[in-house]
């Protein structure tokens, strides 16, 4: 194992704020990022970049990558590929390339054959629960040729649920993609029928009734917190949903309800204002209050 002293964060968004901060009282890692947004002075990661002053911000892709011992990229579905892209050139050789985003096993091939031609040692990655309860040691499935020897640099850079998968790319992804149409999917399920309960004025009796399929100790307030993560992450988890569909019909299935799940999960952050009401049904309401026309009328007849 050689220790890695320099690291990039391509993508300051919540996984890599959260992986920076981490990060942050290791006295013997340098941190530099690169984000699409460090342009825009009032974004997230603009923000984040603030409240970060360890964090050397880069003026390209290509400068932040220059010298490092490992590249963590954690943008968005849709930027992986293009990500990979901007950084090529500049990637050193033999550095390290974990690809922690959501992406079809496809995808994660493609930007493998791009770090590889650049000299780099590509690592899929897959982080299957959200990172916030249990931030860099949140459980990470890790594949490709290179994987294994890495598990012993990232377990050493605190990435204590990090575990090797499999030596052949897109098997991290695939487990990833097909619990994404699991979670995502109950998310939106349980968004969809609770507006529409609330509509009936059935809501609680809704929410009461899943107790005995799923047994939870308030499921109230699971349900406003799968409700509230459509609102929150909508956008990021409708792209990652693309995805997850072409993973789907990539083995030969149909992915009627990963598409429809990307609809809905597309359609909730317009309602994000809602997430100040900390009950489910004062939230809901106020759902319906901010888009009255996306949503019926109750029938009076």
């Amino acid at each position: 194992m050689t220790a890695i002293r320099t690291i990039c964060l391509l993508g300051l968004g919540e996984v890599g704020t959260t992986l920076a901060s981490d990060l942050a009282g290791r006295a013997d890692i340098v941190l530099h990022s690169w984000d699409l947004l460090f342009g825009d002075a009032q974004s997230r990661p603009s923000q984040a970049l603030r409240d970060l002053p360890h964090v050397r911000a880069a003026d390209s892709a290509t400068a932040a990558v220059q010298d490092c011992d490992l590249v963590i990229s954690a943008v968005t579905a849709a930027q992986d590929l293009p990500a990979a892209e901007s950084v090529q050139s500049g990637l050193r050789p033999g550095a390290w390339f974990l690809d922690l985003n959501s992406v079809s096993p496809t995808t994660k091939c493609a930007v493998a054959d791009l770090v590889t031609h650049a000299g780099g040692r590509y690592v899929e990655a897959a982080v299957m629960s959200p990172i916030a309860p249990q931030r860099i040691a949140s459980p990470v499935l890790i594949g490709g040729p290179h994987a294994e020897n890495f598990l012993a640099e990232g377990l050493a850079l605190g990435f204590s649920g990090m575990r090797f998968c499999s030596a052949d790319l897109g098997t991290a992804a695939a487990t990833k993609m097909c619990r994404s149409v699991i979670v995502k999917g109950i998310e939106a399920l349980v968004s969809e029928a609770l507006l529409t309960a609330r509509h009936y004025g059935v809501e609680t009796a809704v929410v009461e009734s899943l107790a005995d399929l799923f047994p939870r100790p308030d499921w109230a307030e699971h349900a406003r917190y799968l409700v509230a993560r459509t609102l929150l992450h909508g956008t990021r988890r409708a792209e990652e949903m693309e995805e997850v569909a072409h993973t789907v019909s990539d083995a030969g299935v149909t992915p009627y309800m990963s598409e429809a799940t990307v609809a809905r999960q597309a359609w909730a952050p317009q309602f994000a204002a809602a997430l100040a009401n900390e009950e489910l049904t004062a939230m809901l309401d106020a759902m319906r209050a901010l888009a009255p026309e996306a949503l019926p009328e109750r029938n009076k007849g």
